[in-house]
């Protein structure tokens, strides 16, 4: 196989946040900025170093590497301007700002006074009082609305979206009986349904792997492994090396003990490859005994960039496989490009997801008993339960069936869990306590990141979340979700570990949608017994119950579990499988204004933001084909 380029590829810190953003500011990746843990098996004698990477010619690698990505993305693109170009019409301009100023400060004044007077107004009838104050008076449905035990009488909503939370009840309980828009639970099904799976053909002979063999520690959460699996499925091929079945890093944060077999059925990801790469459980024997990182054969994130080009591997690994014969990369998150790769190589990671990773029977069996609970125990599966948890637990769930239509849920990936908030460097409404903490966090888990804190002027709070750049709080979630006009009886499966603030930041969400349900408390705790202590396994539960949803809502474009998620569904949906995929930029801009926002405005903004990325589109440039599967290499094309 001929080598693509040898330029190194551009690094880049927020793919999987960048939609329809060409130019923002991101906060560098989790996985560069945390010290990789030590890996309880299969991972070097010691966490790997912080130095410079032996690839990249002294350039800034790791966290500063890094840091100095973020730095650029931030200032980088402002050109600096002639000076006759400012000086030029600098008099005129000059005087017509001028004029424009007391122009505007005049208008603000006036502005004050009205509004002053118009407080003062309200003020009088709060004291006066009346019986029908309510019905007349738009303020008085911001502070008090019904909530679903009238005996309880009226709920007031606190915090920063108190008024708008109030209001958002307000319109739920008029909307009771009025039909949903129609597009909530439907994808644009004619351009959609044009595209149909074609990742398991194959057009080439078995790869001998006769190079070496390639070991891969990977970190991170079950998503992140996913895909640093199968970007090790395409390395393997790309060199002509054996792979090891990958195992996986055990994570301070995740506190995870499970590796590849617990979680993905081995026989079948060995043999489903075997027409493409030579996949053993082990090395041989006379590799065992090597110590892998005193001969130079142990590689880390920090000597690879993100994103690096197969020609990077041609050009630096390949010489250490053929001397070595072993390669053991530890971490590997997201370290091979998108584009620009050969086109068989590009469908071999596709095959991987979407054919090769079929979750273990435990998993698929109570994955099976979570679906039959949210569509009420129908005879009717869901269009993707066979692909999720396999035609035996299908079989079951039809058998132990009583209804024949299925009950319709929407699933929301609340990614508000503390290592997303903390890592964010965003602010929540908690004030100096919430600061705290997360620094406390942030200085055990990323300390890398604490350390850029110090020496890097990094983006405020406030211009991280203009840019799009926070991650939605739960309260803006199920704001989102009422602007579009889902119904208040909507039953809503909540997918994510702990939600940082606990039960009471969820206290908004429970209140207006109260049909809401988890796997917490779909299964019993019997039913839930063999997933305790594994987060990942755990995890997997959420995947498919989001996988299988009617509908599906991301709160973070960049999670990796709601990228996979929406691939998965457009992979195998057929063009009938919705996702919500907020703009978080656009909503920024919206939600900044809920202090005076009316009701009906911030409906139709809202569903306009999110309408706008509905658009059924061929995979971008360089971007994910697991979170984007609609391409050549991945699917074909009907029409």
């Amino acid at each position: 196989m001929s080598s693509t380029s040898n330029s190194n590829n551009s690094h880049n810190l927020a793919l999987e946040s960048k939609q329809d953003r060409p130019n923002t500011v991101r906060i560098p990746d989790r996985v560069d900025l945390r010290g990789s843990p030590r890996s309880r098996q299969g991972s070097p004698s010691h966490s790997p170093r912080l130095g410079p990477s032996r690839f990249l010619n002294g350039e800034k690698s790791g966290a500063s590497f890094a840091g100095a990505e973020l730095l650029g993305k931030l200032w980088g693109d402002r050109k600096k301007q002639p000076k006759n170009a400012k000086r030029k019409g600098g008099k005129v301009w000059y005087h017509k700002e001028r004029v424009k100023g007391l122009v505007v400060l005049t208008a603000l004044v006036g502005l004050f006074f009205l509004v002053d007077w118009i407080m003062l107004l309200r003020l009088q009838d709060h004291r006066v009082g009346s019986d029908d104050r309510s019905s007349r008076n738009a303020s008085s449905v911001s502070a008090q609305v019904k909530v679903t035990k009238p005996s309880k009488g009226k709920k007031h909503y606190g915090g920063i979206y108190g008024r708008l939370l109030a209001l958002a009840a307000h319109a739920l309980a008029e909307g009771q009986n009025k039909r949903e828009p129609k597009d909530l639970w439907q994808e644009p099904v004619v351009p959609a349904s044009a595209w149909r799976p074609c990742a398991d053909q194959r057009d080439w002979e078995p790869n001998e792997g006769k190079n070496g063999y390639i070991m891969v520690t990977a970190n991170g959460g079950i998503n992140q492994q996913r895909v640093a699996v199968c970007n090790a499925v395409v390395l393997a091929r790309l060199l002509n090396a054996t792979l090891v079945v990958p195992k996986f890093m055990y994570s301070s944060v995740w506190k995870d003990v499970s590796q590849f077999g617990d979680i993905y059925q081995e026989e079948h990801f060995i043999k489903y490859l075997a027409p493409d790469i030579r996949i053993v459980k082990e090395l041989p024997e006379e590799l065992k005994s090597l110590d892998l990182e005193a001969i130079g054969s142990v590689v880390t994130d920090v000597d690879v960039r993100k994103e690096s080009k197969p020609s990077f591997y041609l050009k630096n690994i390949l010489p250490i496989l053929l001397q070595k014969r072993v390669v053991h990369f530890v971490g590997f998150g997201n370290r091979l490009a998108f584009d620009p790769i050969p086109f068989q190589l590009q469908r071999l990671r596709c095959r991987c997801n979407f054919h090769a990773l079929q979750f273990v029977p435990k998993i698929q069996e109570t994955a099976a008993l979570l679906l039959e609970r949210l569509h009420k125990h129908s005879a009717q599966p869901g269009l993707l339960d066979h692909y999720l948890v396999g035609p035996h637990a299908v079989a079951a769930m039809i058998a132990r069936s009583d209804r024949a239509k299925a009950s319709k849920y929407l699933a929301l990936h609340l990614r508000f869990e503390i290592d997303m908030v903390a890592h964010s460097l965003c602010e929540f409404g908690g004030g100096e306590q919430e600061g705290q903490e997360l620094e406390a966090y942030r200085q055990i888990h990323f300390p890398a990141l604490t350390e850029l804190k110090k020496t890097e002027k990094l983006p405020s709070p406030a211009m991280l979340r203009s840019e799009g750049l926070c991650p939605l709080t739960p309260e803006e979630a199920v704001l989102m979700l009422a602007a579009l006009g889902f119904n208040r009886k909507t039953q809503i499966y909540v997918a994510g570990a702990q939600i940082y603030g606990g039960t009471s930041r969820l206290a908004a969400l429970t209140s207006l949608y109260p049909n809401l349900v988890t796997k917490e408390n779909l299964l019993s705790s019997a039913e839930l017994e063999p997933f305790k202590n594994f987060s990942s396994q755990l995890a997997a539960l959420d995947f498919i119950a989001c996988t299988a949803a009617d509908a599906f809502a991301m709160t973070d474009s960049g999670s990796q579990l709601s990228s996979l998620v929406s691939g998965y569904r457009i992979y195998y949906g057929g063009g009938r499988m919705p996702t919500i995929r907020p703009n978080k930029r656009r909503l920024a801009d919206i939600f900044v204004k809920n202090n005076t926002i009316e009701w009906k405005v911030f409906e139709q903004r809202v569903r306009k933001a999110v309408r706008q990325t509905k658009h059924v589109q061929s995979r971008p440039k360089a971007r994910s084909v697991y979170r984007y599967p609609r391409c050549k290499e991945c699917m074909c094309r009907t029409d």
